[in-house]
């Protein structure tokens, strides 16, 4: 039996996915709507958000590995899936078998995708090419042989070209223009080759400040998670909320210190929550004396440093109960920290806080799930 009183869990509104992508469809509505869910759908949950974002109307789904993609298709779902990253030993059979659509990011990956189909099928490819993001992706230097080659091989269907955008979260960034004049450019060789593909390179920030770079297909993924990548007000839905629980109570008299280092030492007395939650769960060790929890009502901050299991809260003279909801990010509609927040005192980005949520000890439960 599942105990009630969390040690660490992360709430999955699957209600503000669901919204958060109706909103951006809505700002693409001559676009098909590719959700991306690589990275366990970025610590949220690949299969439950891959079934929400159908729900919503998304046409798509995007993953990183083969893998990723593979497991969404055996665990039943039927929607169009798209692969863009392995390692050179991986088998795409399984994938062309499964109707996983591939990226081709060189001549060798196209070669190796080529042969892995059966005879008497077709592998779906999308081609990458590099548009000065210079990670994966075909450089341009040899797009037109890459090109020539999809073009000519009978085993292959290519149903795309894509690329994907370095500064779009800086929506005056000059690199944005200059990546659309290359995409527009490897899209005239395709053209020139006789291919008729779909073209795909618009993020979650072009998606919300580019309708010019929409093309057919957009790629939302950190704002169907309610995250913004740009700074604009927009009604997107932070869809994931990480809680503990209060497990003891106590009241220390002032002088007396808190935690590993005694960094800090209560100036009056005053009662600590113990709450069984640390960075073995996601709390990071370096937001130690930086960090505030939600309890009670209000924010009240983190006496000493975060340790591995645990951390304490001050409570002053509140008197909180054993077993007292302690809400250590979420939506920030109440005055809670958010995942944001976290990312701006550790200077990074939130993407990296709730894909760290995915871990053995912090348990998931799903909100607005339908049968």
């Amino acid at each position: 039996m599942t105990s009630s009183f969390p040690r660490a869990q992360v709430d999955i509104d699957l209600d503000a996915i669901r919204h958060n992508l109706t909103l951006l469809g809505a700002r693409a509505p001559g676009s098909q709507v590719m959700a991306v869910v690589k990275a366990d759908a970025y610590g949220h949950g690949a299969l439950p958000v891959a079934r929400a974002a159908v729900e919503a109307g998304a046409s798509w789904l995007g993953t990183c590995s083969l893998g990723e993609a593979l497991a969404l298709r055996e665990a039943g779902i039927e929607t169009r899936l798209f692969s863009w990253l392995d390692t050179p030993d991986v088998d795409f059979a399984a994938g062309i078998e499964a109707g996983v659509d591939l990226a081709a990011s060189s001549l060798g990956e196209l070669r190796r995708i080529a042969a892995a189909a059966k005879p008497g099928t077709r592998a779906r490819v999308h081609l990458k090419i590099d548009t000065g993001l210079s990670r994966n992706g075909c450089p341009p230097s040899a797009w037109a042989e890459l090109v020539d080659a999809a073009a000519a091989e009978p085993r292959v269907e290519v149903v795309a070209i894509w690329s994907h955008l370095a500064c779009a979260d800086e929506p005056d960034h000059p690199a944005t223009d200059e990546q659309a004049k290359r995409f527009a450019e490897a899209y005239d060789t395709a053209r020139s080759a006789g291919l008729d593909p779909m073209r795909h390179l618009a993020n979650s920030a072009a998606l919300l400040t580019r309708p010019d770079l929409h093309f057919d297909v957009v790629r939302p993924g950190i704002a169907m998670y309610g995250l913004n990548p740009v700074p604009q007000a927009e009604d997107l839905r932070p869809a994931m909320t990480f809680r503990s629980a209060v497990a003891l109570v106590k009241r220390i008299e002032a002088g007396e210190s808190v935690s590993y280092g005694h960094t800090w030492t209560a100036s009056r007395d005053t009662n600590l929550a113990l709450v069984p939650a640390g960075y073995a769960d996601g709390v990071p060790r370096s937001l130690s004396g930086r960090m505030d929890v939600w309890l009670g009502g209000r924010r009240r901050p983190v006496a000493g440093r975060v340790c591995m299991d645990q951390l304490v809260v001050d409570c002053g003279d509140y008197t909180p109960a054993v077993g007292d909801e302690v809400v250590l990010f979420g939506a920030g509609t109440h005055g809670e920290p958010t995942a944001r927040e976290w990312a701006g005192k550790l200077g990074t980005i939130d993407y990296e806080i709730v894909t760290s949520m995915y871990r053995p000890r912090v348990r998931r439960r799903y909100l607005g799930e339908r049968s």
